[in-house]
């Protein structure tokens, strides 16, 4: 396999992998959310699912075997009510929007426009359940990833960082 297969496959598995934990998520968020936004919640979790099935025949396609769901995720933060159920859905649509940035970087033609098309669709996400926006979608997520290049020095010991507290990453998730 080419070393821009190789890439685009493991990208294409990170992004699988985060589409599982945010569709884990959202299964949390629709379950604390107020009634008056659960409809968007739904269409979230629902567009989640739909990118995972096609994230996955993507992986098949390209010779790969899909990376399979954890039974559970550890979320960032608990959520006892709807305020923490909007933070916890902005948070998904983050990391699912860093994730995908990774992938317009390793993938090329219709793949890497599928992705930014993901990338954008997540950061209005974001947007929506925040209340406001970031300046890069995609990248400010990165900024406290120690595998960044240009990332803070001290992020490895922010929890929210730790691959075991993210929601939007797999245990089996090879690594970009």
């Amino acid at each position: 396999m080419s070393e821009t297969k190789n890439r685009a496959l493991d990208a294409l598995q990170a992004a699988l992998a985060a589409e599982h934990a945010a569709v884990y998520g959202y299964g949390v968020v629709g379950g604390r959310i107020d009634e008056e936004r659960h409809t968007e919640a739904r269409t979230a979790y629902d567009a989640h699912r739909a990118r995972r099935d096609t994230l996955a025949r993507e992986v098949r396609a390209l010779g790969g075997e899909p990376v399979a769901a954890a039974a559970g995720y550890a979320l960032p933060f608990t959520v006892p009510d709807s305020a923490a159920a909007l933070r916890l859905a902005a948070e998904l649509e983050d990391r699912v929007a860093g994730v995908y940035s990774d992938l317009v970087r390793a993938a090329e033609g219709d793949r890497r426009a599928t992705a930014a098309g993901a990338l954008r669709e997540a950061a209005v996400r974001a947007v929506r359940w925040r209340g406001g926006s970031v300046a890069f979608p995609g990248l400010a997520e990165r900024a406290g990833d120690p595998s960044t290049p240009g990332a803070a020095p001290d992020a490895a010991s922010d929890p929210a960082s730790d691959a075991t507290s993210d929601p939007a990453s797999a245990p089996a998730a090879p690594t970009a």
